[in-house]
């Protein structure tokens, strides 16, 4: 298997999650850049979310995960960034389906929704899936068209 670069980061309100995560990566072999926080720091999570999605968007890490109280702000944050696609998971099939079908880059989870132990569940089917080109291609191709469209 070849190591895949995995960003991570959280706000305040998923610390735990977001160390628990990190570590449970490493374990698995995966290189993990850490965008923060740690406990006790108070951020406003689009700013963490825009620099990781950012990093992803420009290949330094292959895929991305942001953990946040729900995982919804993270998510919109995220695909502000042109060319990323960010999906909230609360699910094993959601997260594979994110990459499988929509080629997602980026991960988002709500640390007061989602369980660690299911959490850790999710990034595993998210960072060991791959994108299904020949079926899926031509829709990610026209989200694509859609985001460039509304650059115009």
């Amino acid at each position: 298997m070849i190591t895949k670069k995995i960003a991570i980061g959280c706000d305040d309100a998923a610390v735990e999650m977001k160390n628990t995560l990190r570590q449970y990566l490493i374990g698995q072999g995966f290189e993990v850049t850490d965008f923060g926080v740690e406990a006790g720091v108070s951020v406003h999570y689009p700013d963490i979310a825009y620099q990781l999605a950012t990093s992803v968007r420009s290949g330094a890490q292959e895929l991305g995960i942001l953990c946040c109280g729900t995982g919804i702000g993270m998510a919109i944050t995220a695909n502000k960034v042109s060319g990323i696609r960010a999906a909230q998971a609360h699910d094993t099939y959601s997260a594979q389906r994110a990459r499988k079908s929509n080629d997602a880059q980026i991960i988002t989870l709500g640390a007061r929704v989602v369980g660690i132990e299911l959490a850790k569940e999710i990034v595993h089917a998210f960072v060991t899936s791959d994108f299904e080109a020949a079926r899926s291609g031509p829709k990610v191709e026209r989200i694509r068209y859609y985001e460039n469209l509304d650059k115009q």
